[in-house]
């Protein structure tokens, strides 16, 4: 069975304002989801499933997924704040959905084989689609505990230049097994190295070597079961936090350390990039130009 693409477009991007998912950064108009499509096709996977809102459906559907008609199946699912389990309710001040393993969970009724999960608005590049294409292609090694893998790119190459950053930090085991997640949300680049500034007066220090999680997992469909049985425990640890987001590396941060999962941590020398900043497009602009003028790309992507 050939592995889908879950692609989580839910989000309106808050700190670049706008519907940035649609705006075009190709020499053809392309999005960055056309190349994640492009390159998730050629590494062997033949359905998209695009997690979206309702209040932007038509824009998408014409604007997105019209133009994939004839190369993969294209399915759709959505994230709304009141898919939640029975007996619970959305609080009258919440003003977001709740977060990326919510919209990962809002995919169960469209997605039936090994996936991929992945941001929309981030550029993986080939290697890694290859990669994961190829882990989700084989057997499982076992049920028990569950089979999961996930993209670990350079923590240098994840940076942008135009503020700081939010990465998940991951320890390795053996075997390049995940041990764990440590999520740092103010990464910045600085004189000789790379600081989280979290903590303004005792910042830590990191090479940039560190493996990080840009949100490119490997599943199994078995993870919709683990969702559902600890979404409401979420809903409970959170009830006062209006706020409060589920994360998915947060949960499989918790299947690691509970011994439920093990994670293959799949190395990829690609450059990622993406637009957490307004400021942030054009560097993607002039990187994927670069790539189109190497060759690893066509000029006019799609058709």
């Amino acid at each position: 069975m050939k592995p889908t693409l879950v692609i989580l477009a839910a989000g309106m991007g808050s700190r670049y304002g706008g519907l940035k998912q649609v705006d075009p950064v190709g020499p053809s108009g392309e999005t960055i989801m056309d190349y994640s499509i492009y390159d998730a096709e050629r590494a062997g996977f033949d359905r998209v499933v695009f997690v979206i809102r309702r209040d932007f459906e038509a824009i998408f559907k014409e604007t997105i997924g019209a133009k994939y008609k004839n190369l993969v199946e294209v399915d759709y699912a959505y994230q709304e704040m009141g898919d939640l389990p029975i007996g619970y309710s959305v609080p009258h001040d919440r003003l977001k959905p709740w977060g990326t393993a919510h919209a990962i969970y809002a995919a169960r009724h469209s997605v039936r084989a090994p996936f991929a999960a992945i941001n929309a608005d981030d550029f993986y590049g080939q290697d890694a689609f290859l990669k994961l294409g190829a882990f989700l292609s084989r057997e499982p090694v076992s049920q028990e505990p569950l089979d999961f893998a996930m993209v670990g790119y350079l923590l240098e190459q994840t940076l942008s230049e135009n503020g700081s950053v939010a990465r998940g930090v991951c320890t390795l085991g053996p075997q390049d097994f995940l041990k764990g997640v440590t999520e740092m949300t103010r990464l910045v680049r600085v004189e000789g190295g790379i600081e989280n500034q979290e903590d303004p007066e005792a910042p830590l220090r990191l090479t940039g070597k560190e493996r990080v999680s840009m949100n490119m997992w490997g599943f199994r469909p078995e993870l919709f079961t683990v969702l559902k049985d600890r979404f409401p425990i979420w809903l409970e640890r959170n009830a006062g936090n209006v706020k409060a987001e589920w994360y998915i590396p947060f949960v499989v941060d918790e299947l690691v350390k509970e011994g439920l999962t093990t994670v293959s941590v799949l190395p990829t020398e690609s450059r990622w990039f993406g637009v957490t900043y307004r400021e942030d497009k054009q560097k993607v602009v002039e990187a994927i130009s670069k790539l189109v003028n190497e060759g690893v790309y066509p000029e006019r992507l799609l058709g």
